[in-house]
């Protein structure tokens, strides 16, 4: 009995306590709705930051923070553009674009030319802030590696979407210790290669040999050693994917890249295309569609754009018709 009257006791003084703090608060809030002066109404005037009573004009608070954007939008679309926080964080950077960056323009925030003395000052720090960005040799590895697949994603016209991707797949490869024995341009130009794959923008092997530092031979071995390491799913190519490139080079109209894409599908259908290479069934469909629209496109054409050669082109276009007539007969 004496526990339930101690139980009850303790639960009257904690709901009294919180029944002041209540009043308190209330007490404190009438205080700044209410004007100490005359007891009037105040209004917070935004425009200037101060707090003032609307009856007697008394100002009780000024210069107070503004919390609102530093910017004025006119409509949902300027609102939702316009941020505080700057840039976001991406994976083509190898600090992830948190760090600071110099600028090489030796100029004032004015836009005066330096003196020679600040000229040498600044150099020498945007030496030590390069210095101090990659602190150790993963850092450096992972620096140049990025910078290298940003270089042949820009050669090879490639999305910001796929550069992401192929960052990711390095930043796995070189976390997993795959890198010992193997060239950072290698493991970079596979990376990327598995990443425009991924995304379905593919592009060959040649074209993509054509813009790395290392031969056909060391791309595809490492590709393969990469792809099986890190598990990666990348389904085989698909002949269509290249159609609206090669259309889009050769100015095709919308009916022979819509024909060729027909005929890759008839012959996917009948099993044509099973071990062929994705790059001359594209082409070779490319050509015959302009040959059934009447368009002129020559086989040499194709063959400078697609990178194959004119006999690829010559005998994957008679097997994509002669599947096309078998279907029609």
């Amino acid at each position: 009995m004496t526990e339930t009257r101690t139980t009850i006791s303790n639960y009257e003084r904690e709901s009294n306590v919180e029944s002041q703090e209540a009043e308190t608060r209330g007490a404190e809030t009438r205080e700044r709705t209410a004007c100490p002066e005359c007891g009037g109404t105040v209004v917070t005037d935004e425009e200037h930051g101060e707090t003032v009573c609307r009856d007697c004009g008394l100002v009780v608070e000024e210069d107070a923070i503004d919390h609102g954007p530093e910017w004025r939008s006119f409509d949902d679309g300027q609102r939702t553009n316009k941020s505080r926080v700057g840039a976001p964080t991406t994976n083509m950077m190898h600090d992830k674009g948190l760090s600071t960056n110099i600028g090489w323009q030796d100029k004032d925030a004015y836009g005066k030319a330096l003196s020679s003395r600040r000229r040498q000052q600044m150099q020498r720090l945007r030496t030590w802030h390069e210095r101090f960005r990659t602190r150790d040799s993963k850092e450096r590895n992972l620096k140049q590696a990025l910078g290298e697949i940003d270089r042949m994603a820009s050669a090879l016209g490639l999305p910001e979407n796929v550069r992401e991707t192929a960052s990711v797949i390095y930043r796995r490869a070189l976390a997993d210790d795959l890198l010992p024995g193997r060239s950072i341009e290698g493991v970079a130009t596979a990376s990327l290669y598995a990443a425009a794959r991924q995304a379905g923008t593919p592009r060959s092997l040649d074209e993509v040999t054509s813009v790395s530092r290392i031969d056909r031979m060391e791309l595809t071995r490492t590709y393969r050693y990469v792809v099986r390491e890190l598990g990666l799913e990348v389904a085989p190519a698909d002949p269509a994917q290249y159609v609206g490139r090669f259309a889009s080079a050769l100015d095709l109209s919308d009916e022979g890249e819509w024909r060729a894409r027909e005929l890759l599908k008839g012959a996917q259908e009948d099993g044509v295309t099973s071990g062929k290479s994705p790059v001359g069934l594209a082409a070779a469909a490319v050509y015959a569609a302009a040959l059934l629209t009447n368009e002129s496109v020559t086989q040499s054409e194709v063959s400078e754009v697609a990178g194959v050669s004119e006999v690829t082109i010559r005998n994957r276009y008679k097997e994509l018709l002669e599947a096309a007539e078998g279907r029609t007969a």
